[in-house]
């Protein structure tokens, strides 16, 4: 199911990286500052797992980047990067800051706000602040989440795919079920899938009262005649990610488990339904609320009832800005995705969650996966 996949372009790449120097001219930074992560693969597809050898792009908000690199990671290094060529090398502790804080007076950035991406690790802030006291170290997330917010219709189709992919290991893995099998097993069964699928993907896996649990319980469970079973997580297909439950029954549903499966089918669409442009997230996550504590359960975080955000922001990584919140203010806009995934948790008895990730448009928000439509369908 991997065929066909259209990585994100360096022209989008560039296009990014504009967009960024604009909103850092705009927010008053003369440039930010990326370590290895998510943000950095979004702005110039490159890869890097940091190390105790500070390894960093300096991005400022006009003139094009550097990359500060130890001498023992040079080779490697030229080799993995992309989109900016002004390499710095660092042989001695401490260097790098030196280094780094040299590149910004070449680029006339001696005094005034840098910003520094959410991953960047203290040590290397501490570092950049001390050898540049004129300096006032922020957040970056005005540049970073101001780009990475709004997908591109390249990345959607990204995570269509990695949803496409997530239903396909889930059906494959729901059809091993059995009597006595452990929620191991299960969780082993979807990592095979999705290898078998091509793409590295995992999977929380609950069954019977465990379900209650919103990440799951590392308690042994055996699956029995009659247990729920609740199963969460997604794939990532070039770095962007899915995320699917489904809460089905093994055997035969009872009444009390069709009633809270129904509601929480119902807070789910109520959250669909409220996510348009220019509404709140906390209006979304309110909506999905109310159906849920008109049933009787809650109010706010008490269980029984939602005792979590009713979504959170996906792309690059599984949970991003922003989130369906109380206090979250943000309008929704065309571009932005979301899991839509209010639960109901009764603990000692069970739980019930789906999740469908969606995405705005023009119009209205639209999910990336068939909604299930009853307790003994979880695809359709």
């Amino acid at each position: 199911m991997t065929d066909g996949i259209q990585p994100i372009t360096d022209e989008e790449r560039r296009a990014r990286m504009e967009k960024a120097r604009r909103l850092m001219r705009e927010n008053q930074l003369g440039a930010i500052v990326l370590e290895g992560g998510s943000s950095l693969f979004y702005f110039t597809g490159t890869r890097w797992n940091p190390t105790d050898r500070t390894f960093c792009l300096v991005f400022p908000a006009k003139g094009e980047p550097a990359w500060i690199v130890s001498a023992q990671d040079e080779a490697k290094a030229r080799g993995a990067i992309r989109m900016a060529t002004d390499v710095r090398v660092w042989r001695e502790e401490g260097a790098a800051y030196k280094l780094a804080v040299q590149f910004l007076k070449d680029r006339g950035v001696s005094t005034g706000q840098i910003g520094i991406e959410e991953r960047v690790r203290f040590a290397v802030f501490d570092g950049l602040r001390k050898e540049a006291p004129a300096l006032e170290f922020v957040s970056a997330d005005p540049v970073t989440a101001g780009c990475r917010v709004i997908k591109s219709p390249a990345e959607l189709a990204l995570m269509q795919r990695a949803s496409d992919i997530t239903v396909a290991a889930y059906k494959a893995a729901f059809a091993t079920m059995k009597e006595g099998m452990t929620q191991v097993d299960m969780r082993n069964y979807i990592s095979a899938a999705y290898q078998a699928l091509g793409v590295t993907g995992e999977a929380m896996v609950s069954f019977g009262k465990y379900t209650a649990f919103p990440h799951g319980s590392i308690t042994p469970q055996k699956l029995r005649e009659g247990d729920l079973v609740l199963v969460d997580d997604g794939c990532s297909v070039d770095g962007y990610q899915s995320d699917i439950t489904r809460t089905i029954v093994f055997g035969k549903s009872t009444a009390r488990q069709r009633e809270i499966w129904s509601l929480e089918r119902r807070a789910q669409d109520a959250a669909l339904a409220a996510a348009k442009p220019g509404a709140s997230c906390e209006s979304v996550d309110a909506a999905a609320r109310k159906v849920i504590t008109d049933f009787g359960f809650g109010p706010d975080y008490k269980v029984p009832g939602l005792p979590h955000r009713t979504g959170h922001g996906i792309g690059l990584d599984i949970h991003e800005w922003t989130y369906l919140v109380r206090g979250n203010k943000t309008p929704l806009q065309p571009g932005m995705c979301f899991s839509d995934e209010p639960m109901v948790a009764i603990y000692g008895e069970f739980g019930i969650r789906l999740e469908d990730c969606m995405y705005i448009t023009e119009t209205g928000a639209k999910t990336f996966s068939k909604q299930s439509p009853a307790i003994d369908q979880p695809f359709g």
